[in-house]
């Protein structure tokens, strides 16, 4: 059904795809489902607007990103949501018995017009945004929800639905069918399709309201984003490394200040700088404006919005029998509910912090050394620990950074996709495929061995004005072959600062693992094989384990050997700085584990809370009190900006789902390590594709990666990899069991 609720989860920065099945039985449905389609047939009067038109050009046809004007945009979602829903109402007022085929396949197949719209939407959304969009944005946030209202409470629809998924065990469906059939079921009765009378009225209500919440949260952040720039002299450089300094000058000449250093209120502009900078106060300026985003007092302060947001779903809950809003989530997730999901944590927890405490000392006794006169605050973290990092294990994170060209990078992603999957990446004729902007390149993915068309994938990789922080994956179309075989549009997009004109683009080691991440969940797309788009789906804290599993090929030898080359002299890095590299790969794993779990565990227990009267920013530090947060640091997310769970449901009460996944990761790299050809061994590859990447959600992901390991995953390998004591604990086995 993604076509169809493909509009319901367009703050969400991920797309998901399927693929494959038995041609006979293919043939069949389509057979019986004749009647469906023309009993739900549509004509739109719609041909003017280019939005909702069909995909034409190569590649199975593509989005044409070089036509879409904003103009046509509100008017493309609302006609498209019409023409959904007259879809769906033809579904839901069939007379004839429920059966896969005329219910589940037509639902399947509906929603192309506005899945198409979407994907502009999600182009002005998350990578050109803009305040004329922001005004549309803010005006379709209450027609999304009337939308998803309308959908889920059609009762005639569920009832036809809830028929099918009480007799699919008697029905002949095959595995694919019947998770068709129990997700699409899942998905109505956890979203209110059970309610009657005054409850479900005021569950529309809530849900309209939240959709206007969480676009004035995005959009309060991207304003504070863009409004906090700092523009900087000469002599205010010291400490930096020429290639940033020479990206901040660039930036500041676009921004109409030439002759001026730009450092901007995103996460890549002020990491480095809080890293490199000598300046004590500029650091102090640079880290306050970051971490004061949506907490300023002001027009854009995002506090109440965050207790309107958390009161409401409590209440939407509430109305379904749920405690709080953790357990309603968690209920089909890999966790199943918010103990589990705490219980991991708090396994982690202190050792994490327990490992920060050795950090700070470090930092301290530099400082010391230096006679600083300073206690270590957190403006001070990246910067001393840089200062330790060099003193502990000789290794300079800016000569690593000179090995670390973006191009390089992305033909060693290159390269892995293709020992472990076999795609071959080669770049389209520029022109030949439309882009959103000049900075856009496009690559058609293929079978290496066969020759088959796969997808395509887009690269959308520097910062600019309108476009939201961080890297994320998303998908313009899915794979899947229940109505004709699809081709897969995915699509990268990162926030690497531009070099100076004719320089290369040099990145850290964090963000070089970033870039791997995100490809990972570009190949978890691409590698695809599920027949229906429903199957495209993910499970928030199993999706992550994919692309987090990738990045692990970062740091393999034939990576390092054969990509990583000095910007200047072409050589490649030295075998002794690979080893300083490796030496201190568990470096810093305090600040990062506690940086993130403190968000996380800020996350559930704001969801587990009673939120009458809450005030966020209290909360927020009364429970870092309680956990023992070391002062020295923050939440890498701190709660006025946590656009993961404030801007919509996608991570709320499942941010935890980063370390949920992280137990995977490391259990199954060891898979790798563990074999004959370590991690390009090609039997272990072959089964990773198989059961982690190609079923997507077509088989429940516990049994998936049991298949793939022959056991759970535990948190002993994690533990290891963190360099973290192993706790003593009564089950070790927390991440795969359902």
């Amino acid at each position: 059904m993604r076509q169809t609720m493909i509009a319901l989860a367009v703050a969400a920065s991920l797309a998901v795809v399927g693929g494959c099945g038995e041609k006979a039985k293919q043939a069949e449905v389509a057979k019986d489902t004749v009647k469906a389609e023309e009993s739900m047939a549509v004509t739109p009067e719609h041909a003017s607007n280019m939005l909702l038109a069909e995909w034409t050009g190569p590649f199975g046809g593509v989005p044409a990103f070089d036509k879409m004007k904003l103009e046509d945009l509100k008017p493309a979602i609302e006609k498209g949501i019409e023409i959904s829903l007259t879809e769906l109402g033809a579904i839901a007022s069939d007379s004839a018995e429920p059966t896969f085929a005329n219910t589940i396949v037509p639902m399947e197949r509906s929603g192309a017009e506005l899945s198409r719209a979407t994907a502009y939407y999600g182009i002005w959304a998350a990578n050109m945004s803009s305040p004329e969009f922001r005004k549309v944005q803010q005006e379709l946030a209450p027609i999304w929800a009337d939308y998803e209202s309308k959908i889920y409470q059609n009762k005639d629809l569920f009832k036809r639905i809830k028929a099918i998924y009480d007799q699919r065990n008697a029905m002949d469906l095959d595995a694919e069918q019947k998770r068709v059939v129990e997700l699409i079921y899942t998905q109505f009765s956890t979203n209110g399709a059970t309610l009657e009378g005054k409850a479900k009225e005021r569950y529309a209500e809530i849900n309209k309201r939240l959709a206007e919440l969480y676009t004035k949260f995005s959009n309060n952040v991207l304003a504070d984003e863009e409004g906090y720039d700092i523009f900087l002299s000469k002599d205010q450089l010291s400490g930096l490394p020429e290639s940033f300094v020479a990206a901040a000058a660039a930036l500041a000449e676009e921004k109409g200040e030439k002759g001026k250093y730009a450092i901007t209120n995103t996460r890549s502009s002020m990491d480095p700088f809080l890293t490199y900078s000598d300046n004590r106060e500029l650091r102090k300026q640079v880290w306050t404006n970051y971490y004061s985003r949506g907490d300023n007092g002001d027009e854009r302060d995002n506090n109440a919005i965050i207790a309107e947001i958390l009161k409401l779903r409590d209440e939407r809950v509430g109305l379904q029998g749920f405690d709080n809003y953790a357990e309603w989530r968690l209920q089909d997730r890999m966790a199943k509910n918010p103990e589990r999901a705490m219980d991991l944590m708090e396994a982690v927890w202190p050792a994490a912090v327990a490992r920060v405490k050795e950090e700070v000392a470090d930092m301290q006794a530099v400082a010391d050394a230096e006679k600083a006169n300073i206690t270590i605050e957190p403006w001070d973290y990246r910067y001393y620990a840089e200062k330790v990092r060099k003193a502990k294990y000789d290794l300079n994170s800016d000569e690593v950074k000179q090995y670390l060209q973006l191009d390089n990078l992305r033909e060693a992603m290159f390269y892995v996709a293709g020992e472990l999957f076999n795609f071959k990446f080669t770049p389209v004729k520029e022109g030949s495929v439309p882009v959103f902007h000049e900075d856009v390149k496009v690559w058609e993915v293929t079978d290496k061995t066969s020759g088959d068309h796969i997808g395509l994938w887009y690269l959308d990789p520097f910062a600019r004005a309108g476009k939201r922080s961080g890297a994320w994956a998303t998908m313009y179309r899915d794979h899947s072959t229940f109505d004709g075989k699809k081709n897969v549009l995915s699509s990268n997009n990162s926030n690497f600062i531009k070099g100076a004109p004719g320089e290369p683009v040099l990145v850290s080691w964090d963000d070089a693992e970033t870039f791997f991440h995100e490809f990972g969940h570009a190949l978890h797309f691409l590698a695809s094989n599920v027949t229906y788009p429903t199957l495209n789906s993910g499970v928030r804290d199993y999706t992550e384990f994919q692309s987090q599993l990738l990045e692990r090929w970062l740091s393999t030898d034939a990576v390092i050997d054969n990509y990583l080359v000095h910007y200047k002299t072409g050589e490649p890095i030295p075998a002794d700085l690979v080893k300083k590299i490796k030496k201190a790969a568990k470096f810093n794993s305090g600040f990062a584990t506690t940086e993130y779990l403190a968000s996380a565990l800020i996350d559930m227990k704001f969801h587990t809370a009673d939120p009458e009267g809450i005030d966020p920013d209290k909360f927020e530090r009364e429970t870092l009190d309680k956990l023992g947060m070391p002062k020295e640091l923050v939440m890498r997310h701190r709660t006025p900006h946590f656009g993961h769970i404030f801007s919509g449901e996608g991570y709320a009460a499942s941010y935890y789902g980063y370390m949920w996944a992280d137990v995977l990761t490391s259990d199954a790299s060891e898979a790798f390590s563990e074999s004959k050809g370590g991690f390009y061994d090609k039997e272990v590859a072959a089964k990773l594709v198989k059961h982690l990447f190609a079923p997507r959600n077509a088989v429940d992901p516990a049994d998936a990666y049991r298949a793939f390991r022959g056991r759970d995953a535990n948190i002993e390998a994690l533990m290891r990899d963190r360099g973290f004591p192993i706790p003593e604990k009564k089950e070790s086995t927390v991440a795969s069991k359902n």
